[in-house]
């Protein structure tokens, strides 16, 4: 008896030995993604304006870090906010932590390099080498062509500096160490021609970070096998669930039966000079979707989506769209 519980005492020690040597490593070796390089970007008018564009109306980057009013339809941009950051996606919206967007105005990038905007945006490793939760949707990020992630650099360098901090983002155990896995190289591509429309599409759709809400989730990670179909749940105001639509060209349950113009129409109708986003309570319907912001995308961008997503395995999935809160 007193021998097998000696053994059973060191394979209890291993065990603990092991489980210390694996966290340690988690946060000591890793993320791994390499130093940050020497980058000097020319901070020139017309990739200013390229920047401008992708992140007000393609990746949408001041949809989280600038404020968002939501007793608005669509959660407009507060005027006078924006790139100040201070949104705050905590445990109430399903996250393993709470994580605060930070401030990309030049008060809180200033000690950037360009290099280091460059690994963080592609990477999601900061300046201190620390890995950041994916909710800035930087394994997509990695993948765009370099040209288009130095034009959003240079456009926040001009945006106007807000002089605002926020405390720091915090996981909750165990992804505190879980979250040092997910950084990864960048492997980035070469934005395609407008020409070859689909490849073109496929482009934005992977800068628009289209999959991460028109997809279900498990465990915080996406289905692949469900990518595009819709159903994510989004709890909003009052407790009330929005839930994402289905993207896929199914015809009964998705866009298969969608024109080109119907696509693109149910975003340009957010950008007519006559629209006015209406009031909504908390408990209402309402909307994570950003379709002021996506409304300014080109419409041959639009339709190069809509080319790209029409090519996509289609599936049936009856989306449920909005849940009022339980009384």
């Amino acid at each position: 008896m007193k021998k097998l519980l000696k053994v059973l005492g060191y394979l209890i020690l291993f065990i603990v030995v092991a489980i210390g040597a694996f966290l340690t490593y988690l946060k000591t070796a890793l993320p791994n993604v390499g130093d940050a390089e020497d980058i000097k970007i020319e901070y020139t008018p017309e990739r200013i304006e390229r920047g401008r564009y992708l992140a007000n109306s393609v990746s949408v980057c001041m949809d989280c870090h600038s404020t968002r009013d939501w007793t608005k339809f669509s959660g407009p941009l507060t005027e006078g906010t924006l790139g100040q950051g201070g949104e705050t996606f905590d445990q109430s919206f399903g996250f393993p932590g709470k994580y605060i967007s930070r401030n990309i105005t030049p008060h809180g990038i200033s000690r950037y390099t360009d290099g280091e905007l460059f690994r963080v945006i592609t990477t999601g490793v900061n300046k201190e080498g620390e890995a950041m939760f994916p909710l800035m949707p930087y394994l997509y990020y990695g993948k765009m062509d370099p040209e288009d992630i130095y034009s959003i650099i240079a456009y926040v360098r001009t945006l106007e500096p807000i002089q605002k901090d926020w405390e720091k983002s915090t996981h909750d155990f165990p992804f505190n160490f879980i979250v040092n896995t997910i950084p990864q190289k960048a492997t980035p591509g070469k934005r395609p021609d407008k020409s070859d429309q689909l490849a073109y599409g496929a482009y934005l759709v992977n800068a628009s970070g289209c999959i991460e809400c028109h997809t279900q989730v498990e465990k915080g990670q996406i289905v692949k096998a469900l990518a595009y179909s819709g159903g994510r749940e989004f709890p909003m105001m009052g407790g009330a669930i929005v839930r994402s639509s289905n993207l896929t060209p199914d015809k009964e349950t998705g866009i298969g039966v969608w024109t080109e113009d119907m696509f693109i129409q149910r975003f340009k109708i957010y950008a007519d000079s006559s629209y006015t986003p209406e009031t909504v309570a908390a408990g209402e319907f309402n909307t994570i979707m950003p379709w002021t912001m996506y409304a300014t995308m080109e419409r041959e961008d639009l339709a190069a989506i809509y080319a790209y997503l029409k090519t996509i395995p289609a599936m049936k999935n009856a989306v449920t769209k909005f849940s009022p809160a339980a009384k």
